[in-house]
C-alpha cells in the first residue's frame, strides 16, 4: 500500500473513503467498503484510497495528545488487508484547518486527488470550524462529477458503533464489547525489550512489551490472551498468523516488587525460547482480574498459577481468530 503525507505525491485518479478511521472498527468497514466495491467493478475509474488526517483534529484544536486504538503502522497494515490500494495522511495544520468546505473539496478532492467517488459517514464533518456536512459535501461535489455516498452510521445491539465507544469499554475492561465493535479482538502489538527478568526467578518468565507511545491502552490488570510471534508488519512473513500461542498479559506497575513505570507482560502458556527482538501481537481475549499487589513473591507465583489455569480453561473454550493486523 501506498503511504504518504503529502497531497503532490498521492497517485492519482482515486476513490476516497474519508475520515479520521481511529480503530479501523466495523463502522469504518462500512464507510471503506463502497469505494472497494467500486474498485473491483471497474478498477479503471480510481484507485480505492482513505484520506485522513494526522494528527487527529482534536489534538491539533486542544494541543494534547490524543491515545490512538491504531497507530498508524497498524492502521495500515488493517486497511491493507481490507484492499484499500493508498493512505493519504494529511498534516492537519492551521492552513487546513482554515479551509472552507467549498475550497477543502475544490483543493483537496479535485485538484490534487482527482476523485471519482467520496464514502462518508452521515456524521462527517469538515471544512472550517467543521462548518461542513455530510449533505453539504454531496452538493459541493456534484459539478465536479465525484459521487459522494453517505454511509448510515452503524450500531450494535441499538448502540453507535464508535471509537469512544471502544475506549470506554477498553477502559472498564469489557473485552467481549470492545472486541464486538472492533469486528476483531483488540490488540497490541510491540517489540520484546529486556526488563528485570523477575519472572525467570519464580518459574513464570515474561516477554516485556515496548508499544509505541501513543497506543491507547485498556484497563490495567491481568489478561488471557493469544499471542502471534512474526512482526504483522513484514511483507515477507505471509502465514505470520499460523501460530497462535495462548497466553496471560499483566498490564500494570508491578506493585508487589515496587514497580514505578508502567510495563507490559507476557507470560506465554506452556512454551519456551528467545523473544528478545521479535515483534508480538497480543490479542486480548479476556479480562481476567485487577492488578494487585501481594505479600510475597510466593502469594504472586500462586496466583499467576492461578490465572494461568483460568488462561487455559477460557482460551481452550474459545480458539483463537486472526487478530486482524
Amino acid at each position: 500500500m501506498w503511504i504518504t503525507s503529502s497531497l503532490t505525491t498521492a497517485k492519482s485518479p482515486t476513490l476516497v473513503a474519508l475520515g479520521n478511521f481511529d480503530g479501523v472498527h466495523r463502522g469504518h468497514q462500512q464507510v471503506i467498503q463502497p469505494i472497494l466495491s467500486a474498485a473491483l467493478a471497474a478498477p479503471e475509474t480510481g484507485r480505492p484510497t482513505v484520506v485522513t488526517f494526522r494528527p487527529h483534529p482534536q489534538e491539533f484544536f486542544s494541543g494534547q495528545s490524543r491515545p490512538l486504538l491504531t497507530p498508524l503502522d497498524e492502521k495500515a497494515s488493517y486497511l491493507s488487508k481490507l484492499g484499500v490500494e493508498q493512505l493519504v495522511l494529511l498534516p492537519f495544520d492551521r492552513a487546513l484547518a482554515d479551509l472552507t468546505p467549498e475550497q477543502f473539496v475544490e483543493t483537496v478532492l479535485v485538484q490534487h486527488l482527482q476523485a471519482r467517488q467520496v464514502s462518508v459517514g452521515e456524521d462527517f464533518c469538515f471544512g472550517r470550524k467543521r462548518s461542513g456536512t455530510a449533505t453539504d459535501l454531496q452538493a459541493i461535489a456534484t459539478p465536479f462529477n465525484i459521487q459522494v455516498q453517505i454511509v448510515p452510521l452503524h450500531t450494535v445491539d441499538g448502540e453507535r458503533i464508535s471509537s469512544s465507544a471502544i475506549r470506554q469499554a477498553l477502559q472498564e475492561g469489557n473485552l467481549t464489547k470492545a472486541n464486538q465493535l472492533l469486528g476483531r479482538p483488540y490488540s497490541l502489538v510491540g517489540q520484546v525489550v529486556e526488563g528485570q527478568q523477575l519472572g525467570r526467578t519464580i518459574g513464570f518468565p515474561t516477554a516485556n512489551l515496548k508499544l509505541p507511545a501513543e497506543k491507547f491502552l485498556p484497563r490495567q490488570g491481568v489478561y488471557c490472551v493469544w499471542v502471534y510471534l512474526s512482526k504483522p508488519t513484514d511483507p515477507s512473513a505471509s502465514n505470520h498468523l499460523a501460530q497462535a500461542l495462548p497466553g496471560v498479559m499483566n498490564l500494570g506497575h508491578r506493585p508487589t516488587v515496587g514497580g514505578v513505570q508502567q510495563t507490559v507482560e507476557v507470560h506465554l502458556l506452556d512454551w519456551s525460547g528467545d523473544l528478545y527482538g521479535q515483534t508480538l501481537t497480543v490479542s486480548l481475549a479476556e479480562f481476567l482480574r485487577p492488578e494487585q499487589k501481594f505479600a510475597s513473591l510466593e502469594e504472586l507465583k500462586a496466583q499467576i498459577q492461578s490465572d494461568s489455569t483460568s488462561a487455559r480453561s477460557i482460551l481452550a473454550a474459545a480458539p483463537a481468530a486472526s487478530s486482524g493486523v
